[in-house]
Order: C-alpha cells, then structure tokens, then sequence
C-alpha cells in the first residue's frame, strides 16, 4: 500500500481500535461488528496466540478493512504479520530492523515514540508517520501538540489509555491521522462475544470523527 493511500485512509477513519483476541473465533464478527459502526479499520496486536490465525480469518472476509498488525517486536514477526494479510504495521518502539523489513516489502509502519529525540530518529529512516506512545501518561493531547511544532512534517498516531471523551482533543491538534484505542474492543466485551456492544461504540466513535473533522 503506498503510503500516502495508507496515512489518507488512516485519517478518513480517524480511530483504530486496538484488538487483543481471546481467540480466533471471535475475529470476523468484531471486524464485521467495526465496519457495521463505521470504523473500517482494526490493530490486531501480535499478544495471544491467535493473533495471526485471527488476522488471517479478517484478511480473507473483510478484505476491504484497513487491517494491521500491532505490538511487532522483530522481523519475523513482520513476515509473519504481512503473510497472514497485513496492510501495516505498529510497534511499541522504533526498532530499526524492524523499520527496515517493512519498507524492504513496502508496507507501512506506525512506529512507537516518546520524545523528540525519537521522533527524529524516526524521521532519519525515512518516516513520517508515527505512533506516538504512551499518549495519555505521557500528558496526552497537550504534550503532543507542543512536541508536532519542530516536526511540521510529521503526522502521530497517538495511543495509550485514550477513551472517547478524549478524542475530540487529539483530534484538534493538526498532525493527528487517527487515535488508537481499546475501549470500543474491550477483551471483556470481546469474551462474551457482545457485537452489538462494539458496533454500538464503532458508531458512537465514527460520530466524534466526524464532528470534529466537519468543515467550520
């Protein structure tokens, strides 16, 4: 996927639920459950061992979300990830081999950074696009509109303990493509297979996207 198709879609959708799988059944009804609420989009984070049966399950029926593969922590796992059907990747930190298999097979990646020191260590690889993490203990939204002043080029998808009466905040600050969160993916929502819950809360997210990126 070339990147400015992956940051443009990133940004029309606005939220990536971040997904932790109690098990690969309950994979295609969460995706289907997102799509149907308006979020087309889905992290998979590479953290239980149906992660990647579970993505590949996504890939094969919803070939049309924005699927990606997150906590990806070495280049086997990037292998593993975009083999079972990913169109990028997210990691927790700016590993630079990791960095580097992806932009070897053209995928995109949403690195992890924190500081300005990391993001232009970032920017040194050629990226542009990064996830910035952990938002929230780092001091959220506010922190992140002071650190984009440097970076004019750089766009941040902020991720860690953001829930939804936060994300008009982030979604104010100029250089935030889309907010990762958990909360519409819930492992407790996911284990008792409650769909109607996460589509519900796709759509309540899809709502805040659209007020605060609506044309003053």
């Amino acid at each position: 996927m070339a990147k400015e198709s992956f940051e443009a879609r990133l940004k029309q959708i606005g939220v990536v639920p971040i997904v932790t799988l109690p098990d690969v059944d309950v994979a295609v009804p969460m995706a289907e459950a997102l799509s149907e609420g308006g979020v087309g989009c889905a992290e998979i984070t590479l953290r239980t061992p149906d992660a990647l049966r579970g993505l590949a399950a996504i890939r094969a029926a919803c070939p049309d979300l924005l699927l990606g593969a997150g906590t990806v922590l070495d280049v086997a796992q990037v292998a593993e990830a975009i083999e079972a059907g990913a169109d990028f990747v997210v990691a927790p930190g700016t590993n630079p081999e990791v960095v580097a298999a992806c932009q070897e097979r053209n995928v995109p990646i949403l690195p992890g950074v924190t500081t300005p020191s990391e993001i232009d260590f970032a920017r040194r690889l050629g990226l542009r696009a990064l996830k910035f993490f952990p938002a929230e203990p780092l001091g959220g939204a506010r922190t992140l509109r002071v650190l984009s002043g440097p970076f004019q080029d750089v766009s941040f998808v902020p991720t860690g303990s953001i829930v939804p009466e936060l994300l008009p905040g982030y979604l104010a600050v100029p250089q935030v493509l889309a907010c990762g969160g958990s909360w519409m993916v819930d492992p407790a929502l996911l284990a008792a297979r409650d769909f109607d819950r996460v589509r519900k809360l796709a759509a309540e997210a899809r709502a805040v996207v659209d007020a605060a990126r609506a044309p003053l």
